[in-house]
């Protein structure tokens, strides 16, 4: 007779913690199942129940035009970053999209709801002066329709004040200040720095004496050649803002001018006080804060007990939504699709707010295989950066022409070397007269840690069956023949620039060369010596892509090609901007989390030299040839 075994009851007591332990783990694991689905489906109701979240707009309504952040050509964080970031109030990283900023303005100007506009610049960041430009003329329109700008700040900076003067009225708080200071640009030298206290010696092989790109890292203060060239061009961009402003406000550019050399006398006559100041040179129409220029909009428009500001109102951000509500998704006109190239240009895949050599031309390449697709404009805004990558997406502008698609490049604040080497192909290229384009040039930088690491006891030694085995590594002495096949293939790159745009804008290469060598030009200067065709902006180069592919004005609609949302990123944006996701959000603390893990992270001060130090795990070869522009302000 078998007897059932006696289990030990140190064993007994184990196998029944682990049946606590299993049953524990379902039951949570099932609560958190079913705990996703539950919310799953709250979001899902709250979305349908809550609409746009924004009341119809009402007879009388004062636009109030009050972006907050940097204005960008495009975002550079996903849409979940920015849903998360918007539901939580982190307002760091906040970016106002420059098509946004026009679409808005345009909408008022025909919107007969809309009696005026209220400018309130102060948290705008403007870039650069074409994208600024842009936006003046599109406030020109606005006001030549009839419709009234009141303007506001508590301070100006003159980026902020190119706009506000486009105002019927200006008004500054009696605290503020608006102050014209020109134009500069300054940059750090590391010579001293690097070779003589840290021992870092830095090779560089380039081709133009104007490309000066790379000059900080050899020299101790700027070239006369870079001193020349950059004095050249910013000088006609400083008249050119001068010319605006005085026009908007009817004053001359002398004056303007005369305002800033005597800036010290006439401070001083004002009593220290800059609002003062700002009125008596006449920049603005008077000193108001902030109540006073509401209880002023009360009594011209229509008072709304409910509105903090005392008047009906819509904010920029409530009518941009209510704008692209009114969008049909089932629009099935042929298309000019916008594909924008802004950032750095780098290899491979790159995220929103940079240019990848595939990424980009995959945007470029979706739109030829599109059939809907008639018609490319390529809106740059770029310093340029790897050559290889900006090669890789000018064939693909080449390959659009070729499969019967017209191209228009529109350049933005900066479209300068590699950001023209995408563009030279276009069928016509746009330009703002205060764009800065040029920098027709290549150059290499090898750094070279020897004599770092001789300084804390480090050597580098060893044999090779040739003289070019371990050539390039930065911790040997740089052998002069190794220098010679490096400058040797960034001369046959600057070759190949400079025939390349021969080729594309119908010149000799003796022709290109004497504007090219590297030298930034404006908008203006390009268009002189032929490396742009016309003036204008997105609109301008959108008429002229719909022209060239035979499309009548209104029978075609705008796209911009951009990588598509993963349907994750679609459901979290539409959760957290939701007004029941953002309250869980902000509340759960989980939104912070979920932003610091999607956010990337952001190294601007080394990407340069990332880029021009070749990484000796990578392969490939030993110096990147770079078409890169350090130029702005």
């Amino acid at each position: 007779m078998n007897h059932p075994v006696r289990r030990n009851p140190i064993a007994s007591f184990f196998v029944g913690l682990w049946d606590v332990m299993n049953f524990t783990r379902r039951l949570i694991f099932n609560l958190v199942f079913f705990g996703f689905l539950f919310l799953l489906l709250l979001v899902f109701v709250v979305a349908l129940a809550r609409g746009d979240g924004t009341k119809p707009l009402a007879e009388r309504t004062t636009l109030v035009i009050n972006p907050e952040g940097t204005l960008v050509e495009q975002f550079s964080a996903d849409p979940v970053s920015r849903s998360l970031a918007k539901a939580v109030g982190d307002k760091s990283a906040e970016e106002v999209q420059l098509r946004d900023l026009v679409r808005v303005i345009e909408a008022a100007g025909k919107d007969r709801k809309i009696e005026r506009v209220l400018l309130n610049l102060d948290k705008l960041q403007p870039s650069g002066f074409a994208s600024q430009r842009e936006v003046a003329v599109a406030l020109q329109k606005l006001r030549a329709s009839g419709k009234q700008i009141v303007a506001f700040s508590e301070s100006m900076s003159q980026g902020q004040y190119l706009l506000a003067a486009q105002a019927n009225e200006v008004y500054l708080d009696p605290m503020g200040s608006v102050l014209l200071e020109g134009l500069g640009r300054y940059r750090q030298y590391f010579r001293e720095g690097l070779q003589d206290k840290l021992g870092v010696d830095v090779h560089l092989f380039r081709v133009g004496e104007y490309k000066s790109a790379a000059e900080p890292y050899i020299l101790d203060a700027a070239s006369a050649d870079a001193k020349e060239a950059d004095l050249f061009w910013m000088n006609d961009v400083w008249r050119r803002y001068l010319a605006d402003v005085g026009t908007a406000r009817k004053l001359s550019p002398a004056q303007l001018a005369a305002g800033i050399d005597t800036l010290p006398e006439g401070v001083a006559a004002a009593g220290g006080d800059l609002a003062k100041f700002a009125l008596q040179q006449k920049l603005v129409d008077g000193l108001k804060t902030r109540e006073e220029v509401d209880a002023l909009l009360v009594q011209r428009g229509v008072a709304d007990s409910d509105a903090d500001s005392g008047f009906r109102n819509i904010g920029f951000n409530d009518y941009l939504s209510q704008l692209q509500a009114q969008r049909s998704p089932m629009d099935s006109r042929p298309q000019v699709a916008v594909v924008v190239a802004a950032g750095e240009i780098s290899g491979g895949e790159q995220p929103a707010g940079r240019i990848g050599g595939e990424s980009t031309a995959a945007l470029l390449r979706q739109a030829r295989d599109d059939d809907d697709v008639k018609a490319v404009v390529l809106r740059v805004d770029s310093p340029g950066g790897e050559v290889f990558a900006s090669e890789q997406i000018r064939r693909e502008v080449v390959a659009l022409k070729q499969a019967g698609k017209p191209v228009v490049v529109s350049m933005g604040d900066l479209a300068a070397s590699g950001g023209y080497w995408i563009s030279m192909n276009a069928d016509r290229i746009y330009a703002d007269p205060s764009t800065i384009s040029g920098s027709i040039g290549i150059f290499g930088m090898v750094p070279n840690l020897t004599r770092a690491l001789d300084k804390i006891g480090v050597h580098t030694d060893g044999v090779a069956t040739t003289r070019f085995a371990g050539a390039f590594d930065i911790t040997r002495p740089l052998d002069p023949a190794a220098g010679q096949v490096i400058q040797a293939v960034i001369n046959k790159g600057y070759a190949d620039f400079t025939g390349k745009v021969a080729q594309a804008r119908h010149q000799s290469v003796d022709a290109i060369d004497k504007v090219a060598r590297g030298r930034v030009w404006s908008g203006a200067q390009a268009k002189e010596r032929g490396l742009v065709d016309a003036f204008g902006g997105m609109q301008e180069a959108v008429a002229d892509a719909a022209d060239r592919a035979k499309l009548s004005r209104g029978k075609f609609r705008v796209r911009y090609v951009e990588k598509p949302a993963t349907p994750f990123s679609q459901f979290m944006s539409g959760f957290a901007g939701s007004r029941m996701g953002a309250w869980m959000l902000s509340d759960s603390g989980m939104a912070r989390a979920l932003l610091a893990r999607s956010l990337p992270e952001v190294d601007s001060q080394l990407r340069f030299v990332e880029s021009a130090v070749h990484d000796s795990k990578a392969g490939g070869t030993p110096v990147k040839s770079l078409a890169y522009c350090f130029c702005g302000f």
